[in-house]
């Protein structure tokens, strides 16, 4: 094989391999691919502003029964990810994933009714932003990662 060849073969392999192992240098997978909201950086924040406060769903609110939904920074992944719904048993309140199939998505967008829940849309006496919503619905289409 002429050595023009070989060097672009070289060239074309340290390419390939340059981008198909590119990331954010830390060499962890964080579940980020750039483009999904991260949950410090952009559901924490939605959250924080809207739901985590006194006489909502804050620390200071919580209640010795059922299922307390805390969103204060700090507690709201451990109180949402995984958690089994108060009013709707049998559906998690964010599943990984499945934005369709999170109690937390048809709460904010007021579905609740369409999947056999109660109660009224979050947050009383206002709504979330489409754009606030749709932040969260991305979220947990990337899998509601920790970030």
């Amino acid at each position: 094989m002429p050595a023009r060849r070989i060097a672009s073969l070289a060239i074309a392999t340290a390419v390939f391999v340059s981008l198909a192992c590119a990331g954010d240098g830390t060499g962890i997978d964080d579940g980020n691919d750039g483009d999904a909201p991260t949950f410090a950086a952009d559901v924490q924040p939605i959250f924080s502003a809207n739901c985590a406060f006194s006489g909502c769903h804050a620390t200071s609110d919580i209640k010795p029964s059922g299922r307390p939904m805390d969103l204060s920074p700090g507690q709201a992944y451990a109180s949402t990810v995984n958690v089994e719904s108060f009013e709707l048993v049998g559906m998690d309140r964010v599943e990984p994933g499945e934005p369709d199939e999170s109690y937390l998505v048809h709460k904010i967008q007021g579905t609740q009714s369409d999947v056999g829940g109660s109660g009224g849309q979050m947050p009383l006496g206002g709504q979330l932003s489409a754009a606030e919503i749709e932040t969260i619905r991305a979220w947990i289409a990337a899998g509601a990662v920790d970030n």
